[in-house]
């Protein structure tokens, strides 16, 4: 069960064909309802809260007539990553220049196939949130 008061997700794109796929498996796992969804684009994703995560999985540019957007693409969330340099990062691509792009060093890279497809899992954690009256963590990275 997702509770708003207790975790909040969103989910954009700038493609509406994959925001609809995205809103479909939403629906046949039940969870549609609870997701607020955004066609947005990257350069405009802005937060609220100090604190969060941001999990994604942008083109891989396994098209050579690709390669140059996605590398703009990539250029732009280490934009991103910058502005939001509280929150943690979680990126799954098969692009090999990924970290380069991005203009940051992930904590952990892991090694994963998504189909047949070679992919690294980056990870770049952003600070703890503090502590409220000496309980646990609001959030922490996983």
């Amino acid at each position: 069960m997702i509770s708003s008061a207790t975790s909040r997700c969103f989910t954009s794109d700038v493609d509406a064909d994959v925001l609809s796929l995205a809103r479909y498996h939403a629906r046949q796992a039940g969870v549609e309802g609870h997701i607020p969804w955004q066609r947005l684009p990257l350069s405009e994703l802005s937060a609220r809260q100090k604190y969060g995560y941001v999990i994604c999985n942008p083109p891989y540019g396994q098209q050579v007539e690709d390669v140059p957007s996605v590398q703009r693409l990539y250029r732009e969330m280490g934009q991103v990553f910058r502005k939001l340099d509280t929150w943690s990062f979680f990126v799954l691509t098969a692009y090999p220049g990924f970290g380069r792009y991005s203009g940051r060093r992930a904590y952990k890279k892991r090694k994963l196939y998504n189909g047949r497809i070679q992919c690294y899992y980056y990870h770049f954690p952003g600070p703890r949130p503090p502590r409220l009256n000496g309980t646990q963590p609001v959030s922490s990275p996983v």
